[in-house]
């Protein structure tokens, strides 16, 4: 594991919120907090008071009994009641914050959960990826989040709520950042043997540079005709790989496995486990089950020389 990417991740805090539906949900649970600090010193202060101060001692007859103290029984229930009513009334508006209603609007993006990874599908450009999402800063993306097997659950937390996708059920949730940078998610519902290994990242950049990453996702790689390239294109379209993944311009067209077509343009490998370089690559063909068990791509048995050539191969896709 990388050091890098698990400690990345455990800076992506919802204390940190990115974006105005994460602010909210994250000023909602410090005014709780601090309700619930208040509550817990004066309850835990007046027991302990009491304790003190009303110590029985040896020879003291027990103190008289007071029923009935309609005062104090008026401030006790009245007191939580209206607490109660103002932390409901703060919910139901940080709900609204958090989550508007879609109103029926287009997705600009629909993230697809899969066992152990995320297929994401950006409608209006037809851009494919998988595990990593760009979107421009600032602007509000309507998500449609689906399931193709088990229930998973999208949440990067700095910015947004957390979201359940199901099969046969579409759900879904705002995503904005309101700063560039990386953010990184991954899924909160157990999906599986590698559930903790299905992470997301989301890049969030200025509006030209979105734009420009969206054309360069749709250009189609060009052909290899010579080297070590070439020979491995040839073996990829020769192998079962082309059964499962797909690449723009080949034969492969299979939507089993994560769109290979610009693969190498990617940060990561495995949904987040292995940093993307020819060597953590060579290792995932080699043998995926050694890097994720349980992953649901088999070991193709591959020797070092197919290896090399598909590595050679894979890493022009950017």
């Amino acid at each position: 594991m990388s050091p890098l990417l698990s400690g990345s991740l455990f800076h992506s805090s919802p204390f940190n919120p990115s974006s105005p539906h994460a602010q909210v949900i994250s000023d909602l649970f410090i005014l709780v907090l601090y309700i619930s600090a208040v509550i817990f010193l004066v309850v835990f202060g007046s027991l302990l008071y009491a304790i003190l101060r009303y110590r029985g001692k040896p020879g003291q007859p027990d103190p008289a009994q007071e029923f009935g103290n309609a005062k104090i029984e008026i401030v006790w229930t009245a007191l939580p009641f209206l607490i109660v009513v103002f932390l409901c009334v703060f919910t139901v508006k940080t709900m609204y914050s958090a989550d508007p209603p879609a109103k029926g609007g287009d997705p600009d993006l629909v993230i697809i959960g899969h066992q152990w990874w995320w297929e994401a599908r950006y409608p209006k450009s037809g851009v494919v990826t998988a595990n990593e999402i760009h979107i421009p800063v600032g602007k509000n993306f309507l998500v449609r989040l689906e399931s193709a097997d088990v229930i998973h659950d999208f949440w990067v937390p700095q910015l947004s709520r957390k979201m359940d996708a199901v099969p046969g059920q579409v759900n879904y949730i705002w995503l904005q950042a309101s700063e560039a940078g990386t953010y990184l998610g991954a899924c909160s519902e157990y999906c599986g043997a590698q559930h903790a290994w299905m992470r997301i990242r989301v890049i969030a950049q200025p509006e030209a540079e979105f734009e420009k990453w969206q054309q360069e996702q749709l250009k189609v790689p060009s052909k290899p005709t010579t080297g070590e390239v070439a020979l491995g294109a040839e073996l990829f379209e020769r192998l079962t790989c082309v059964n499962c993944h797909t690449i723009s311009g080949t034969i492969a067209e299979a939507n089993v496995g994560p769109d290979l077509t610009h693969l190498a343009s990617r940060q990561t490998l495995g949904a987040g486990i292995l940093e993307n370089t020819p060597s953590n690559l060579a290792r995932w063909l080699a043998n995926p089950h050694a890097v994720k068990p349980g992953v649901l791509m088999p070991n193709m048995k591959l020797t070092e020389s197919e290896i090399n050539l598909l590595v050679a191969y894979l890493g022009t896709l950017k």
